[in-house]
């Protein structure tokens, strides 16, 4: 597979053209942010980590019956994926409250909630993407009815799959942030699944093991994303 032209660099990740028009290869970087960009960082090795937990992860949701836009992982920070449209509303998945929930809300850190909660946010770095309900969604024309449908329920899907494949790895999945992209008529899921996107607690001590340990400065970032890629390795 040629690699080619960068055609887009965001916080995380780069990706570049192939001498196949459906083919592009995403490269994972060790830049780190937090709260929409106010904080950044470097964390050693993060890229090569999250591109070798986001294969695991993909795999185990393909083997699971979710199309993704993985392909193949091609090097420690080069992964393999199909040429989507990328749908510009990030969707949040909670099992329990933390982050912005505990901040906008009132609600107690740590607190299960009875039923996950699905939100969803502007992609759009020059507002902090905001929350958006699905009438704006529809409204803005950012996605159809039919599409939006599709996109709750892959979520749930995918949220009842990792919550078991991280509990049997003794992980409690609090929440999660997804991507999705328009393929071939289809919707499907994009981006990356890794600490950085998920809020991801030891279970029994509660220990973070996420990117949370960035954001609050909770030290031994990258002994944690190395923790969370050896279990996922097993």
């Amino acid at each position: 597979m040629e690699k080619r032209d960068k055609i887009y660099e965001g916080k995380a990740k780069i990706l570049y053209k192939t001498d196949d028009p459906d083919k592009l290869i995403q490269y994972f970087k060790d830049d780190a942010t937090a709260f929409n960009a106010a904080k950044k960082g470097t964390v050693v090795d993060k890229g090569v980590m999250n591109n070798k937990i986001s294969t695991k992860i993909f795999e185990f949701l393909e083997s699971e019956g979710i199309v993704t836009h993985y392909e193949k992982m091609l090097s420690d920070r080069e992964m393999l994926i199909k040429k989507v449209s990328i749908v510009p509303v990030e969707v949040v998945v909670r099992n329990k409250a933390a982050g912005s929930l505990c901040r906008n809300l009132g609600v107690e850190e740590g607190k299960k909630l009875p039923i996950s909660v699905l939100e969803f946010c502007y992609k759009r770095d020059d507002l902090n993407d905001p929350l958006m309900n699905e009438c704006h969604i529809i409204a803005l024309e950012l996605a159809t009815q039919e599409e939006l449908d599709k996109i709750k329920e892959i979520a749930l899907k995918i949220n009842a799959l990792m919550s078991k494949f991280f509990a049997n790895l003794n992980l409690e999945l609090i929440d999660f942030k997804l991507e999705f992209g328009r393929f071939k008529g289809g919707i499907i899921l994009a981006d990356e699944i890794s600490p950085d996107t998920c809020r991801l607690w030891e279970i029994g001590t509660g220990k973070r093991l996420d990117k949370d340990r960035f954001r609050h400065d909770l030290g031994n970032v990258e002994e944690a994303y190395q923790e969370v890629l050896s279990r996922v390795s097993k």
